[in-house]
């Protein structure tokens, strides 16, 4: 064995499960609150871990619209699952924030900020779609003119330790909205996970001059050209391997064309509103605030909560909701995070991740409905005028 920081950066080093180990070791001693995933309640989320042996070994996930199943392995795999219920959303943009309190004593009122300084994350597992995902929340919430304190107070002492899929699930799409199955940019460090004749093992690298120090106190071996094919391989067979896929077309302009498309109809008659898609996306941002007092009044707090643009009250104004229908509302919902979020913020809304058409009651898919839109503006194409 030799350290990690002896081998060539472009090539990483290969570790095994006791490097794993003490990569959780060395992030807490540094100080970071280490979040991973954990096998908890029937599904893998999204926890604070003490030490690595909690991650979720051996177990998988098999992924339909409307259904999510753990189920167990042979090979023993740390990540050989796909997306669960949480995303990284819920640590650097919170379901819920307390902005201040307001004390009144003696006639006097007393307002505070709520300033706690969050905690230093160090993110392990970060999957490609969701590294895209937090570069998608970083442009919509640190780099416009409305910048978020709470996400950039989180974001900007996170470490993340991103990991390239070989297993993709029945609902991944990444490869649709290019963000994967390979990690992009923004990684401190990216594993890729081998499990074959020549053992279990990882091949990590840096991104960051962070990750390059703490991938030096690691316990590893050079990566050998033979290591870099088999888990570019491994990879690049999970992007054959994708359980959905987008059509192949203008998503964007596709949005534009069909607001009058009966297929709106269709879906509105199966969606509840209920907000789950929105809950689970690792890109949806909308809050609301809410105010609550003591039964005495003199004690009183606002928080800043997630919202849904499926409530009937998202687009209140004093005439009434501008959105009534449910047809508006996943209207509104879909073409923003297809179309108009390029308006916006310069890209898809959409990673491709799937937790949409998993965490659906009643099993709608994005990628449905957006390849029944497309057959649609097809038969409009060729009808004679």
């Amino acid at each position: 064995m030799v350290s990690a920081s002896t081998l060539p950066s472009a090539k990483g080093a290969v570790i095994g499960p006791d490097g794993l180990a003490t990569l959780v070791d060395v992030l807490r001693a540094r100080g970071y609150t280490v979040i991973g995933p954990t096998v908890r309640d029937g599904a893998i989320v999204l926890e604070e871990l003490e030490s690595a042996a909690q991650l979720p070994y051996g177990w998988g996930v098999d992924l339909e619209a409307g259904q999510y199943r753990l189920r167990s392995r042979t090979d023993g795999a740390a990540f050989a699952n796909a997306a669960g219920p949480q995303s990284w959303k819920t640590f650097l943009h919170p379901a819920r924030v307390r902005q201040w309190t307001a004390e009144r004593a003696g006639g006097e009122l007393i307002i505070e900020a709520d300033d706690i300084p969050p905690p230093r994350f160090a993110f392990l597992g970060v999957r490609s779609c969701d590294l895209r995902a937090i570069a998608v929340q970083d442009r919509v919430l640190t780099a416009g003119p409305h910048r978020d304190p709470v996400y950039r107070g989180r974001r900007s002492g996170a470490f993340l330790v991103a990991v390239e899929c070989t297993e993709p699930g029945g609902t991944c799409f990444c490869v649709s909205m290019g963000t994967g199955p390979a990690a992009g940019p923004g990684y401190d460090l990216v594993l890729t996970e081998l499990v074959d004749d020549e053992g279990h093992r990882f091949w990590i690298r840096s991104g960051s001059s962070e990750g390059a120090e703490i991938l030096a106190e690691l316990p590893g071996e050079p990566a050998s050209e033979a290591v870099c094919r088999a888990a570019a391989g491994a990879v690049a067979s999970a992007a054959d391997r994708m359980g959905r896929t987008m059509p192949d077309t203008d998503l964007q302009r596709l949005m534009a064309e069909t607001l009058e498309a009966p297929r709106w109809d269709d879906v509105a008659s199966r969606c509840l509103t209920c907000g789950n898609c929105t809950m689970v996306c690792p890109t949806c941002f909308c809050t609301t605030t809410e105010d609550v007092t003591d039964l005495t009044g003199d004690h009183a707090e606002r928080w800043r909560v997630w919202d849904v643009c499926f409530d009937l009250d998202f687009s209140y104004l004093p005439g009434g909701p501008v959105r009534a229908s449910p047809r508006s509302r996943y209207r509104q919902w879909l073409t923003h995070k297809l179309g108009t979020w390029y308006d916006q913020f310069g890209s898809s809304g959409c990673v491709g991740c799937g937790r949409c058409i998993v965490w659906c009651p009643v099993a709608i898919d994005i990628t449905e409905e957006a390849a029944a839109l497309h057959d649609w503006t097809r038969r409009a194409e060729d009808e004679p005028r």
